[in-house]
Order: C-alpha cells, then sequence, then structure tokens
C-alpha cells in the first residue's frame, strides 16, 4: 500500500534538492573551508534564508525578473527551464545556500561557476520603448535587475509569512548587498528605501515590458509540471505570491488575487497553513544550515553542544 505522506515528503526533497532521499553533493561541502563565511547565526540573511517564505519568495521572483525582456530573453533563448525547471530551481538554490552558509572561498566559487554559465547568455531584445538593444546575462544592468528583484521578493514574502529581521529590513539589503557583488552587481543598494527606489525608478522608465512571452512565463510559472501531490500546496503557494505583488506588478502580469464573487479568498492564512506544514516535513533546520554549524563550532565561532 502506498504511503503517501512519505511519497508526499520525498517529493518534496525532489523539488529543492534533485533527490527524494539522499542530499546533494555540495550540502555536505558547506562543512569544509576555513573561515566563518559572509554571514553568520543571527543575521539577518540566515533569519530569511532559513525560513518557509523562502519558497513563495522564490516564486515571486521569477514573476518579477519576467519583467525584464533582457532577463526574459536570455532565460527563453538560453535556458531549459520548460524541460527540467527543477533542476534550474536546484541550481539556484544550490548558490543561493552557499553564499548564505557557505565559507568565503565557496561562496566565490559558487558564484564564479555561476557567472562562468552566464558567459554564452548572449543575444538581443526589444526593450519597453521598441529599442532593439543587446544582453548578456552578466551584464551589471541585468544583474542588478535580478538582485532587486529578489531582495524584493524575500523582503516582502518575510515580512508577511515571516518572523523578526535581526536589525530589520536594511540590515538584510546590506549583508545581502554581498551577494550582488559577487554576481557583478555595482554599489548594490544598502538600504530597503534605496532597493524601493531603485525599483520604483525601473518601473516608471518604461524599460519594463509586458508581452506574449511575459504571459507564457507567467503560465509557465502558474502550472510548472510538478508531481501531482505537490500541486495543491503549490497553487496555494502561487497565489501567496501574487497576493504579496505590489498591485501595479499585478496588474502587469495580469494577475489577480482569488476571489469568490466579491469576496476574496483567505490566502494569506491559506499561505501560512502551507508553509507551517511543509516545515513540519522537512524539519525546522535545513541540512545547508546544519552543515555551516559543522564548520563553525570546528572554527570555534559556536560552542559544542
Amino acid at each position: 500500500m502506498r504511503n503517501l505522506l512519505r511519497e508526499w515528503q520525498g517529493e518534496l526533497k525532489r523539488a529543492f534538492t534533485g533527490s527524494p532521499e539522499a542530499l546533494p553533493d555540495w550540502v555536505p561541502l558547506l562543512a569544509e573551508g576555513d573561515d566563518a563565511g559572509y554571514h553568520l547565526p543571527g543575521s539577518a540573511v540566515w533569519a530569511v534564508h532559513g525560513s518557509m517564505p523562502t519558497i513563495v519568495a522564490g516564486i515571486r521572483t521569477l514573476l518579477m525578473q519576467a519583467l525584464h525582456p533582457g532577463a526574459l530573453a536570455g532565460v527563453h533563448e538560453h535556458s531549459n527551464f520548460r524541460e527540467d525547471p527543477l533542476g534550474r530551481l536546484a541550481r539556484t538554490i544550490r548558490w543561493i545556500f552557499t553564499v548564505t552558509y557557505g565559507s568565503k572561498a565557496a561562496a566565490e566559487e559558487a558564484s564564479a561557476r555561476l557567472r562562468r554559465l552566464h558567459e554564452p547568455v548572449q543575444g538581443n531584445y526589444s526593450d519597453g520603448h521598441g529599442t532593439v538593444r543587446g544582453y548578456s546575462a552578466n551584464d551589471p544592468e541585468l544583474a542588478r535587475w535580478v538582485h532587486i528583484a529578489f531582495l524584493d521578493a524575500f523582503l516582502s514574502a518575510h515580512k508577511i509569512w515571516g518572523g523578526p529581521i535581526p536589525g530589520g529590513p536594511d540590515a538584510y539589503v546590506r549583508e545581502w548587498a554581498q551577494a550582488g557583488r559577487l554576481m557583478g552587481v555595482e554599489d548594490p543598494p544598502l538600504t530597503e528605501a534605496d532597493m524601493r527606489q531603485e525599483l520604483d525608478s525601473w518601473y516608471a522608465s518604461g524599460d519594463l515590458l509586458v508581452d506574449a512571452r511575459v504571459a507564457e512565463t507567467v503560465e509557465f510559472i502558474r502550472n510548472p509540471p510538478l508531481h501531482p501531490l505537490l500541486r495543491p500546496g503549490y497553487r496555494i503557494m502561487f497565489a501567496g505570491a501574487v497576493y504579496s505583488l505590489e498591485p501595479k506588478y499585478r496588474a502587469m502580469l495580469g494577475l489577480t488575487t482569488p476571489r469568490l464573487g466579491p469576496v476574496p479568498l483567505p490566502v494569506k492564512l491559506a499561505t501560512q497553513v502551507t508553509l507551517a506544514v511543509v516545515r513540519l516535513a522537512l524539519g525546522s533546520e535545513g541540512p545547508s544550515e546544519q552543515a555551516a554549524r559543522r564548520r563553525l563550532r570546528r572554527l570555534g565561532y559556536l560552542q559544542e553542544t
């Protein structure tokens, strides 16, 4: 007889790591290294990235990043996201968690590897004004948009469904600026206000674009090829990502929050419950964080327990 709970847990792990049982080979390596890394326990980055709202934030990040035609052209023309969306997700998670929990050398190597993968991602696109422009995935302008969309998504989701952030939102923006620098972002914003101002400037510039390619991407993000056991929870988290968007971006993307006639559905509560269930299934402390703590105890930054 099928054990649906265990099967569901396995598919959850597969979605985030690529395997229902074994850890990815890069996770144990986070216990290695001879320095504390860029971020420590008690930091804003550990608080945000170690929480369940990151799942909703990841969906929101993809929706926001799709609004930049250069970023979207790179994904459509140089990525196999349709055939292997979970593979792309696993690679992104590897980079985020390595920069969050790894040593400085590991974070720098992971970022350099990602930038090498980006080197052939080049081409042309039409911007929001109809001008044909060249793009490169390592271009500082595109890297900046990706970085700011990431900050916006992770902060917004955490504010709605997460706990306190040590030092507040400004601390998170300031700490994660190092990740932006590793990816070629020049002078990344250091406060939430500066980040919001830059995001508003992108919107006001008219450089963002909604077209058939954006609509196709949004539809793919809405209905990715997930295991049937994961689809109900994913639909709720997608609705949460839409709920968390600023109304102007929601309108650009052609999205609305779910309603039953004139009555809005309790998306915020449903998302909170779903994230709590996922937390029970995956555990309160992920293997990447556990590996980082082993390195920090070995180096004397944490006491043995």
